[in-house]
This record gives C-alpha cells, structure tokens and sequence, in this order.
C-alpha cells in the first residue's frame, strides 16, 4: 500500500510535496496509517485531534495516544478539546453533527492562523459508500449520489481509492498500533447501522461491490458534469443579480424542458426542503414566499426574488440632530445644507421648508398604516398602496427608509417627498438634504 500511496499522490497531488499539511488524527486506524505514510512519503505534515468528550476516559486516552503518536513520528501536534453535549444544544443539532462542524472550523482557524496550505483527512472507500447509502435513504438529488469529494476548498482526502481492509491490512502488517472508538460498534447511528448490517449483505451479493460502486459514481459524476455544464449555458438567460439577490424569469422557466430539475440545481445550495412548494410558486399568487433557514423565495409578477431573511424588514431607527451638516450611517451619507434657492430635483435630494420641521428627524422602515401626502398630488395617500403603484416588490419595499419629523413623514428616501413640508414661499427657510449610499 505504501508504494500505491506515494503514486497516488505524485500523479494527482504533487503539489503536497512542497506544502505545509495539517492532518486530522482521531485515533483510530485510517488516520494513524495516514500520518504513518505521510511520514514515509516525506511530507511535512502536523497532527490535529479533536477531544470532544463524549466518551469519558477513553477520550482523554485517545488525546493521549496521538500525543504519543506525534512523539513517535517526530511531528508537531495540536489538541483542542470541545464541549461538543453543550454545543449541540445550544445550536439545535445532532451530536455527530456539532463534533462535525466543530471540527472543521478549528481545523479552518488552524489552517489561517498558521498558515497551514492544506488539510488532511482519512476518508476511505467505506466512507465514501456509506454516505451514498445514507444519501440514498434520505433522499438526495443527483449531487449526494457522486461521493465525498477528494478536494473541497483546503480539505484533501487522500485515502479515497483505498478500502478499510487494505488499511487495517497494512496496519496489522506494520504492527501500527491504533484505537478502537466503542461507539462505532453500536447501532445507535445510521452509519453505523449501514456498516454493520446493510454493507456486508451487499458484498455477498457482489464481493466486488467497492470496485463496482466505483465505475457507477463515475458515471454519475460525468452525468452530474453535463447537467452543470447545461445550467452554465442557461443561467445567463434564467437570472440575473440584483442588490437585493437574484431574480429568476418565471417565463424562461416555464419554457424549457425539465423545469422542475433546472430550479433545483439552480436553488439546491440555498437550504430549501419542501421542493413542491417551490415548483408551485410558478404559478402562485404575487407575493407568495417560500422560506429556507438562510432564504426566501418571493413570486414577484414575472419573476421569482431569491433574498436572505436578513434582508426583512428590522426595527431599527437613526437620528439626524439639528446643526448636523453630514450624517454618516449604516445605510448611507446624508448631507444636510440651508440654501437660497432650489435647484434641479433629484431622487437623491429633497428641498424642505425647514421652519416646519422638528429635530431630531428619525429614519425608520415603514410599518402597516403608514400615510403621507404625495408631493405633486392632493390628499393623502398609503405608503402601501404608493408602493403598489410603483409596483415594488418585496425586498424594494423591506430596503425602503422613511425620513420623519415627528409622526409625519417628510420623504420616502430617494422616491417622493411630502407635500406638508414643500417650499411654497422663497422667504422660506430651505434645507437640502441629499442622501448617498
């Protein structure tokens, strides 16, 4: 295996020769006889073990073995140790999932702090199969069906074309002594269970069943590769930016042919669950969301809004004092200036008879009932509906500041100003306020 090892790296790592290498070490055989053939290979490599205490004392033996595997090898070593119970908890996830990502953002803050080029994990063959067999059981679209990737961003996984038997083979024949984790001989989780009693019947049905599931993630991945390429060619047709996220053409949608696969791969990385819901916004009422975790999804008339929820609407107001000339702020500049006369309108500048006004004027997002009385217009008038009139959409209106004095609005910022506050007379005190982003 050792000779196998080092001409896989040479024909599709070379570059690791010349890198500094962090690599994650648990303890048990796969990443033992990883650090033991990186060390043979020459590669200038450090160790990194998570403690995530859950085991009691036979955490704290692992901790101790691979300080003493570090020893023997001659390599600097760094151990942290997670309060992984606590932080399940307290972020709403499973236990494999908090150690999960635990583990992965202190490797990523090692990896920058002390510039590391790469990581190394010990992911095999095994793995790579039991995870299709688990995406397989949860369901999964074409992307969980092509295995763990050999190189995401930083992370290099090395180990992926051999097996668990060629690994513990090698360890046994090199006398490499390695932990066993008990936790992997129950059934309590789903890998485990796949392992045990999924995996073995498959290999008796096909002995070659690693070889074979091989050639079939192949195929996949080429198949995954063309329908990516496709997205590529279309996607300028489909969406296009915009400060808020991204607009989807529901027509271009609705004309091309599997218009159910396109949005998913378009809209597969943003955390939606409930797809049919998605695919039904199509046809849904303007207005119409769709919530992921981090997203939403708004049927806007001909489009589909994709935007972050942190973009709805927040509570959050900003004072301009009186004397104030500039008024820098997280939404923007405002510049405040008494003048003779009102020159060229803009929607980024507003005249307003200042002797009318009362400091300090508040800026605030709008909230149901909101009126004001449209300059150039009689009577008042629903900031709802003069947002309906400009047919603005969701995220246009949540992005929308009002400037106020007291409870009357003198300016919706950048659209229309308030005729109660207009210049009627040139004897009048005039204050431009022009705002920038």
């Amino acid at each position: 295996m050792e000779k196998e090892f080092k001409n896989h790296l040479k024909s599709n790592f070379p570059y690791l020769c010349q890198s500094k290498i962090l690599l994650a070490v648990s303890g048990g055989v796969d990443s033992v006889v990883l650090a033991h053939l990186c060390k043979l290979a020459k590669l200038n490599f450090s160790l990194a073990h998570c403690n995530f205490n859950l085991r009691d004392t036979e955490s704290d033996a692992d901790e101790e073995f691979v300080l003493d595997l570090a020893e023997r090898l001659d390599v600097e070593v760094f151990v942290e140790n997670f309060d992984t119970t606590a932080y399940a908890e307290d972020e709403k996830l499973s236990i494999q999932m908090a150690a999960r990502e635990l583990r992965y953002h202190w490797f990523e803050e090692l990896r920058i702090s002390l510039k590391f080029d790469f990581i190394l994990t010990a992911h095999h063959a095994n793995d790579n199969l039991e995870t299709f067999i688990i995406n397989l059981v949860r369901g999964s679209g074409l992307e969980g069906f092509t295995g763990i990737k050999t190189v995401n961003n930083f992370v290099i996984r090395p180990f992926l074309p051999f097996t668990r038997k060629e690994i513990e083979f090698y360890a046994l024949e090199h006398k490499i002594k390695w932990r066993e984790d008990s936790s992997n001989a129950s059934n309590k989780y789903l890998r485990n269970k796949i392992r045990h009693d999924i995996v073995p019947v498959l290999e008796e049905l096909n002995p070659q069943l690693l070889d074979g599931f091989a050639n079939t993630q192949s195929h996949l991945n080429d198949s995954l590769n063309l329908v990516e390429d496709y997205i590529g060619l279309i996607y300028p047709e489909i969406v296009s930016k915009t400060m808020y996220g991204y607009n989807l053409k529901i027509d271009f949608l609705k004309k091309i042919p599997n218009t159910k696969a396109i949005m998913y791969q378009l809209l597969k990385t943003f955390g939606f669950t409930e797809w049919e819901d998605v695919y039904q916004l199509l046809d849904a009422q303007s207005g119409k969301i769709i919530y992921s975790d981090t997203h939403r999804l708004i049927k806007d008339r001909d489009v589909l809004i994709l935007a972050e929820k942190d973009f709805e609407q927040k509570k959050v107001e900003y004072q301009i004092k009186e004397g104030e000339d500039i008024v820098m702020l997280p939404i923007g500049r405002f510049s405040l200036s008494e003048v003779d006369e009102i020159s060229i309108a803009s929607p980024h500048c507003v005249f307003l008879n200042k002797e009318k006004l009362t400091f300090p004027l508040v800026l605030r997002k709008w909230s149901t009932g909101d009126m004001f009385y449209p300059f150039g217009m009689k009577g008042k008038k629903k900031i709802s509906d003069f947002f309906n009139d400009n047919k603005l959409s969701l995220p246009e209106k949540e992005s929308t500041w009002l400037l106020c004095s007291g409870d009357d609005i003198v300016w919706i910022v950048n659209r229309r100003a308030d005729n109660r506050f207009a210049i009627t007379n040139p004897s009048q005190k005039i204050l431009k306020i022009t705002y920038t982003v």
